[in-house]
Parts: structure tokens; sequence; C-alpha cells
């Protein structure tokens, strides 16, 4: 178990390591590397509690104590810096942490003051210096991990509806990857919740060290959370002027207020149409509410109010509506009867089998397959 246990705290700092010498990297990406590195300080203070250490170094007793509290701050800013396009942190982020700085501050005594053989009497049940407090701050800890998960789960849909209004893909700039994170976490959490209640209240022995349960789910989980937010590229990572052009999703009632004058709004309507038709910029894989809004000289907020208002759906499903029909005409053609439907799928702009099969059955609530065997009886 110990093995395990330092194999999760070497890929911890490993890929703190890597995310901090990734290109291009943004905000989110030091956020999680930071919340990396104390993932694995966790693991390893209690690696050596495990090992009995503790008894042997008294004056490391407890030197964990206060991380518990920044895994919740950190998932939830690390979403909320996934989603901003002002990358930088403000006074009011840092009130996350107070809570953890607090629980720190109240051990600082305990740390640098109590003696070896005090800290040995208080680790093992002979003195309740810190009962109350300890208490306490397990309190707080599961009310983070049900808190900033809610919250951070909350933040997804914005995410979602950011990424469907700015971009005609998804492929590395989703979070979908995060939300499996938190269902990860909740897990842990609800994990120590329950061996909390049954161990400290209700009195159950379970015959072993039942801490090894969720602290076993922190290890799979740092090799999960580590990969994906290596392979992640948020939706500002490629240069700052990029950042300029997303557009935040508005209501009906926003674009009243745009001064779009309504001639003008039907002239840009018909250019789009026109270039969508004539130029087919759907092809490009990787098209952007900014690159086709430089394409017909207008701003991007402009381009946003027409394919909402005009069309009645956002960017991405309006890109891949084109892509959807031009996949049907392609594979109606004679000329293609040899070529996969992935590669037809590929050569009508889509990204990848993933997103061109989500995309096909919302737009004809049919499978590829199931339409290629309709088109073909």
């Amino acid at each position: 178990m110990d093995t395990l246990f330092f194999i999760g705290v070497f890929l911890a700092f490993f890929l703190q390591f890597l995310l901090l010498s990734k290109k291009h990297k943004t905000l989110s990406d030091k956020i999680l590397a930071i919340w990396m590195f104390f993932i694995g300080f966790h693991l390893f203070s209690y690696s050596i509690y495990y090992l009995e250490y503790w008894d042997k170094y008294p004056h490391l007793v407890g030197i964990h104590h206060w991380v518990p509290l920044l895994h919740g701050p950190l998932l939830y800013l690390y979403t909320v810096f996934s989603l901003r396009k002002d990358q930088h942190i403000r006074q009011k982020d840092y009130m996350h942490f107070a809570p953890s700085v607090l629980v720190f501050l109240y051990m600082f005594r305990f740390y640098f003051f109590y003696s070896t053989e005090r800290k040995i009497m208080i680790n093992n049940g002979e003195v309740d210096d810190f009962s109350l407090f300890m208490t306490l701050s397990l309190i707080a800890f599961l009310l983070s991990g049900i808190i900033y998960p809610i919250l951070s789960y909350h933040l997804l849909g914005k995410h979602r509806r950011l990424i469907d209004e700015n971009f005609s893909y998804d492929e590395e700039i989703n979070l979908n990857w995060l939300k499996y994170c938190i269902w990860g976490i909740g897990l842990i959490f609800i994990t120590a919740t329950i061996v909390t209640l049954m161990r400290e209240i209700i009195g159950v022995d379970f015959g072993f060290n039942a801490d090894l349960i969720f602290y076993t789910e922190i290890t799979f989980f740092i090799f999960f959370l580590g990969y994906f937010g290596i392979r992640h590229k948020g939706i500002f990572a490629e240069n700052t002027a990029k950042s300029n052009q997303i557009v935040e999703p508005k209501t009906q009632g926003e674009y009243k207020k745009s001064g779009l004058d309504q001639t003008v709004a039907v002239s840009y309507h018909n250019d789009l149409l026109k270039i969508m038709k004539e130029q087919k910029p759907f092809l490009e894989p990787k098209l952007s509410l900014g690159n086709l809004a430089k394409r017909m000289n207008i701003s991007v907020n402009h381009l946003s109010q027409i394919i909402n208002q005009y069309e009645g759906i956002n960017f991405y499903d309006f890109v891949n509506k084109y892509r959807v029909e031009e996949f049907m005409l392609k594979v109606a053609d004679i000329k293609n009867k040899n070529f996969s439907i992935l590669a037809i799928a590929l050569d009508s702009g889509f990204n990848s089998k993933s997103s061109f099969n989500q995309v096909f059955k919302k737009c004809t609530g049919k499978t590829p397959s199931q339409y290629m065997t309709e088109i073909k009886a």
C-alpha cells in the first residue's frame, strides 16, 4: 500500500512539473499545478503517518491538517479561470483560502511551540488540547467538499455555452473531463464522510485502517486529473488577442441594446448565408466565431447576434448544421462510394469521429450508420 501512495506522490509532483512546463499555459494551468502540489503534499503527509514516522519524528504530526481545505477552492478557481477572460486573480479570489489559513494559524503554536512529548501525547489521544478544533475543522472540510464541487459543476454549464457561442468544435477546449473529476471528488468526500460517521459517531470497528479507502481513491484521482489537465487547452490559451474575440452568451433583451440597425443586420445575415454557401468556411475543422467575423469584416458581437436572432441557434450548431448537410451531399455522390464514413465526415469539416456522431444524431435524430443503411436500402 505504501508503494501505491508513493507512486501517487511521485505522479502528483511530476504532473505539476509537466503543467508548469506546458507551452501557452494559462492561469488555470498554473492553478492546477498548484493543486497537484498540495494533493501530492497531502498524500505524502498521510504516507509518512501510515508508515508510523509520526512516532519517530513527532514534529511531523498534523503537518497536513490545513491542506484538505485547499482542495475545494482550487477546484473552483481552476474552473473559474477556464471561463474568465480576465486571467488575473482578484483580491476576493484569495478569500476562498481563508478557512485553510485560519486553520494553519490556529495550529501555528502546535507546529512551532509544542514540545515533542506534548505532540506525542496529543497524537496518541492522551491530551485533548485540539479535540473541539479537530471536530470543527473536519466539519469545515466536509462542507467544503460538498459546496465547491457543486459550485464548480454549475460553472461547467456556463463553459459549455461559451464554447457553443464561439467555436464550431470542442475538442481539447471542453471541460467534460472535469465533470468526471468533480464526480470523483464527490466520491472521495462521500467516502470520507461515511467512514467518519460510522467510525466516530456510530462506533463501527472496520478491522483495518478505513482511511486507506479514500486515500487510495485520491491516488487514482491524481493520475486522472493530471493527465486530462495537461491535455486540456483553455479557450484563452493561444494568445491574449484571442480572448478579445470571445463573446459571452446574451439574451434577446440584451441584443435590443446592441445598437445594430435592423437593415444592416439583415444585410449581414444575407452576406453570412452567401459566404457559407459559396466559400464553405465550415470545412475548416477549427473555425471560430472570430475567424468568420474577420472574413466578413464585422465584429464578433454583431455576428453572434445575427446567428442567434436570425438562425435561432448558437454558432456551434449553426456551423455543424452545414457540415452535416455537406456530409449528406458527399455521401450521395457516387465518386465518394469507396471512402469510409469517417473520411467523408472529416472532409466535411468535422474534427473527430465522436463529435461527428454526436452532431449528426442531434441534427437528424439518427446515427450515421442508421442513415447510411436507409439511403442504401
